[in-house]
């Protein structure tokens, strides 16, 4: 069963939810400060892997449009993409509108070896994304770190970043990016986290609250595989205590719930995976006990 099967065996529950609540406009997302500024973030961002490496053709754009319309009416902001994501900068920058880009968080990141080619690289996404100054550079997988760190925060300096961090999406790779962690100043981290791979529990999540590093989390859903951990299986019963009405959401819950999280990306090209998504980051959050009894569900 694929996210869209067990959506939509979800879809009585949120129609229930909705009568519920009337006429009322949906709850704000959830905002997070991110340590090293106290900017705030909402709590549920956008990925592009996957969903925005298309052509140019109106058929494969326009539901990314949508998506982008969507995603900043409800007052999203952090879209996360990358110069790996094929064609994801360019259709991103050739998507947003200049009113969506007074409002995005920009992120994207730096996978190459070498300075000259690392500027060379970054430039290039600044320019693919239609922007001046990006808001987070990213170095991706930790390849070439030292010599991209230097020259982040170079721009950074310069005011051609705001923020800088690293990322990778193994658990194989937690024990180095711990150690980057500890004697780096970072901004931001990302890495992955689910109520299915809990190992950023152990290091990861205290070493960034006890750095003051805001964290991003990628692979929410484990690229599907919550969802067929699920298959058909209703909701418990308890989910509609915390507000949440998909399987989809009790995982986003499940992440949103920790503290050192600042934004989730879970990637979509789909409207109606991403309102389902928003409202992951709306509302009320687990508790330690509930969280325990999500992560059993996905077990």
């Amino acid at each position: 069963m694929n996210r869209r099967e067990v959506l939509t065996a979800g879809v009585t529950l949120m129609a229930a939810s909705t009568l519920a609540r009337g006429a009322e406009s949906p709850a704000p997302l959830i905002l997070r400060r991110i340590p090293s500024s106290g900017e705030e973030l909402p709590v549920i961002g956008l990925g592009t892997s996957g969903p925005f490496e298309v052509d140019a053709s109106q058929e494969r754009r326009a539901p990314l449009r949508q998506v982008l319309t969507d995603f900043f009416a409800a007052g999203a902001r952090l879209i996360d993409t990358s110069p790996m994501y094929s064609t994801a900068e360019g259709v991103l920058g050739d998507l947003l509108t200049p009113e969506m880009h007074a409002k995005a968080f920009l992120a994207t990141k730096v996978w190459t070896r070498g300075e000259s080619a690392g500027i060379e690289q970054m430039t290039r996404s600044a320019q693919l994304l239609k922007t001046q100054r990006l808001d987070l550079i990213q170095v991706h997988n930790l390849l070439d770190l030292d010599v991209h760190l230097k020259t982040l925060r170079a721009w950074k300096e310069a005011g051609k970043v705001r923020y800088l961090g690293v990322t990778h999406y193994t658990v194989g790779a937690h024990a180095e990016l711990a150690r980057v962690m500890e004697r780096e100043k970072l901004d931001f981290v990302q890495f992955n986290y689910s109520p299915l791979t809990r190992d950023a529990e152990q290091r990861l999540l205290p070493l960034a609250r006890d750095r003051g590093i805001a964290v991003l989390v990628n692979r929410p859903f484990e690229d599907g595989a919550l969802f067929k951990k699920v298959g058909g299986r209703p909701l418990p019963p308890w989910a509609a205590e915390i507000g949440a009405a998909s399987w989809g959401q009790l995982a986003l819950k499940f992440i949103a719930a920790e503290p050192a999280v600042t934004c989730i990306i879970p990637a979509t090209g789909k409207v109606e995976h991403l309102q389902d998504n928003l409202e992951g980051g709306r509302g009320l959050l687990p508790g330690a006990r509930q969280r325990e009894a999500i992560a059993r569900e996905f077990a």
